[in-house]
């Protein structure tokens, strides 16, 4: 008789963990469920949620039938994650968090953990894909458009991608709340998180000001007029819209709204500009640090899709590689594309991989 294959469940509170390792138990997996902590914050205007959550771990593996542990990975995750996080602020960068931490904590010290306990492998419920042949692991797109959450996992590695499960690649998310209502899990209605998991609800910028020290200057329009005062540059990023200040300008209801289309870290300046969005739009890339999934292509010059924020429709590019990067040209002009941010590759149903946006070309 072939044993029975462990395999630990990153177990989140939510209802995809939820489901995923409900969908295993009934495959007839030997399930269990690991909470990690991965931020700790005191005081009452603290954002983490982590004993609700795991009240809720718990509730949902007593319901299942399945042992459940939790694990605190708090300062690995504040050494590879949040310290790179604040760095990029540094820089004027955008950074994606999401995307280190499941490199650096999910499919890094996670995996490590589980595969000590005896574990066979690790699954959670992200949207996405699967296909392990010949001891090549590529990752897939999920059923659910609107959910796959390829984008957030490019930067995994081949061997962190042994023996993954991803339960919920084939479902959408009403799918996946019907099944946790239909067996009465405690979380089927529980809202979706959103945001970066250590702000949670509470105001960005107040967040940010809290470790980094705002420095106030000029707002500018190309031909240096100054419209007004930002509160400091890593409380922007290109193309915002929203909460610049600088309404009521004259000529503004001709022109259009306003929105930032530089940031100059050297001078401490905030370029805006309403109306003609023109300079937001580039036409090429440079990426650093391209995590090519399964392995690096064999042409070094190469159509395929690309995506320069998560939920963004997939973009016709020409990848050149260049070392461990590479540089993207776009079939069409693309607006906003942020460094700091992630450029993601795809062929069809595959994820190639991603590396960091460095620099954009107009």
């Amino acid at each position: 008789m072939e044993k029975q294959k462990t395999v630990v469940v990153g177990m989140s509170g939510g209802v995809d963990s939820s489901v995923a390792a409900l969908l295993l138990k009934e495959q007839g997996y030997n399930v269990i469920g690991l909470y990690m902590v991965n931020w700790e914050e005191q005081g009452e205007n603290g954002c983490c949620t982590a004993e609700e959550d795991f009240e809720d771990v718990r509730r949902v593996c007593n319901k299942i039938g399945i042992p459940y542990f939790t694990v605190n990975f708090a300062k690995q995750y504040y050494e590879r994650v949040f310290e790179y996080f604040l760095a990029e602020y540094r820089r004027g960068r955008t950074p994606n968090p999401d995307v280190l931490c499941n490199r650096e904590i999910k499919f890094g010290p996670f995996r490590d953990y589980a595969l000590a306990l005896g574990a066979d492998g690790i699954a959670t419920g992200h949207y996405c894909g699967i296909r392990h042949e010949g001891g090549r692991h590529e990752l897939l797109k999920a059923a659910d458009e609107n959910k796959d959450q390829t984008y957030f996992l490019c930067q995994v590695t081949q061997p962190q991608l042994e023996g993954v499960l991803f339960p919920l690649g084939a479902l959408r998310k009403p799918q996946v709340r019907a099944l946790a209502e239909k067996v009465g899990l405690s979380t089927a209605k529980k809202r979706d998180s959103t945001g970066i998991c250590f702000i949670g609800e509470r105001n960005f910028r107040n967040f940010l000001r809290t470790y980094l020290p705002a420095q106030p200057g000029p707002i500018r329009t190309r031909d240096g007029k100054t419209v007004g005062e930002h509160i400091g540059l890593m409380y922007y990023t290109l193309g915002q819209r929203k909460g610049l200040g600088v309404g009521g300008q004259r000529g503004e209801a001709e022109g259009g709204r306003w929105f930032v289309v530089e940031k100059d870290l050297e001078n401490n300046v905030l370029y805006v500009s309403h109306g003609d969005e023109s300079e937001l739009y580039s036409r090429a890339c440079e990426v650093s640090g391209i995590n090519w999934i399964p392995a690096p292509p064999e042409a070094k010059e190469f159509a395929c899709t690309a995506k320069f924020r998560y939920r963004q429709k997939e973009q016709g590019v020409r990848v050149f590689c260049l070392g461990t990067g590479a540089r993207i040209e776009f079939d069409e002009p693309q607006r906003a594309v942020t460094p700091g941010q992630y450029a993601v590759l795809y062929s069809g149903e595959r994820c190639l991989g991603g590396g960091v946006i460095e620099s954009t070309e107009r």
